[in-house]
């Protein structure tokens, strides 16, 4: 009886969602010709589904007796499995205007156990860094190996070869293929040397990116704008991919060898559906942690929308374990204050609070 309540429980939550997108489609064109395009259509779709699905799931409790004692102990169950698995996850993140007392608490000492883990694991955070002896005995060992199958990592300085160590826990075998597959990648993908803005109109236009100043560490600052990014539907990916290299490749170039790391400030203020471009950012994600690794220092991400969190959790598992670390929300009320721990106010840009001005990406 059970087995067959559930099979015309989804036959109707299916039913339902059909027949809720069909009418929305035909009654309610305009929402097609939205920003939002059908990512919108279907995100609305999805939550009149998923409201219909609460509503059958409430009353089969309802139809179903069950003992108090079962009941209780079965609540009981459910709030320890998904308590559980909120801490294995552990994405608590704060959301403009729906942030309370005890998720600021919350917060704080996440940031705090982070601070903690990260100085017992001995994660070397800083901009200016000198080579061990430990870490120049593995670069020569590494060198020897990749040289053999490209000769062309000769001019490929021992710093260079550090930070792919350091991603791989200075594992030697396994830096050396990540090395191999940066330098085949860089070859097909940059056969130039580097992406000229001719190479990225739609993306430049969007003006969603700047770079000026360094932070207290002497690592240079870009500022990203994330509510200024949409879909590119002319270049595609693959031009928002060439973005993300040309702008990489800038932020490199203001660095020193020794000093090789950038902080970035991810401003996601305005921030909606038609700019959750889940395959751009899984993109440039990839981009970052595959081809320049150990270079980001330290992300800043203020004016975080509820609706970032739904795209957070989507993103969260493709991040490793270092680069989660290195991931700080701000708070709105503290803003200025927390962005002033990491940056001079003659550095920090004027819209926080600083006295610098935003310089576009190709300019700076």
């Amino acid at each position: 009886m059970s087995a067959l309540f559930n099979f015309h429980s989804f036959l109707t939550v299916v039913l339902l969602g059909i027949c809720t997108c069909t009418y929305v489609k035909m009654h309610f064109p305009a929402l097609l010709e939205q920003r939002t395009g059908f990512r919108g259509f279907f995100w609305k779709a999805a939550r009149i589904v998923i409201g219909a699905r609460k509503t059958l799931m409430e009353g089969k409790a309802e139809a179903v007796t069950m003992k108090p004692n079962n009941e209780e102990l079965l609540s009981k169950q459910i709030m320890k499995q998904e308590a559980a698995a909120t801490e294995k996850e552990e994405i608590q993140m704060p959301c403009d205007d729906t942030m309370k007392p005890n998720d600021e608490l919350l917060t704080k000492q996440r940031m705090k156990q982070e601070a903690v883990a990260t100085e017992k694991e001995g994660i070397q955070m800083r901009c200016d860094d000198t080579i061990t002896d430990q870490e120049r005995n593995k670069i020569e060992l590494m060198r020897a190996l990749v040289e053999k199958q490209d000769p062309s990592s000769k001019e490929v300085d021992d710093y260079a070869l550090r930070r792919f160590l350091r991603a791989r826990d200075l594992d030697i075998q396994k830096s050396a293929a990540m090395f191999l597959k940066y330098l085949k990648w860089r070859q097909s993908f940059v056969p130039k040397g580097s992406i000229s803005v001719s190479e990225i109109p739609n993306e430049i236009a969007q003006n969603k990116m700047f770079m000026q100043g360094e932070d207290k560490q002497g690592c240079p600052i870009a500022v990203v704008f994330g509510g200024r990014h949409i879909q590119n539907k002319l270049g595609g990916v693959e031009e928002f991919k060439r973005f993300i290299v040309f702008a990489l490749d800038k932020l490199c170039a203001r660095t020193s060898p020794g000093r090789e790391k950038f902080t970035i400030i991810g401003d996601l203020q305005n921030f909606g559906y038609c700019n959750s471009d889940v395959r751009a950012y899984l993109a440039a994600l990839s981009i970052v942690q595959d081809c320049y690794p150990e270079r980001l220092g330290k992300v800043l991400l203020v004016h975080v929308p509820y609706l970032f969190c739904t795209l957070w959790k989507v993103l969260y598992p493709f991040i490793d374990n270092n680069t989660k670390k290195k991931i700080m929300f701000v708070e709105n009320k503290r803003l200025t204050a927390t962005l002033l721990q990491d940056i001079d106010e003659s550095q920090l840009p004027e819209t926080y609070g600083g006295k610098m001005q935003l310089v576009p990406i190709q300019d700076a």
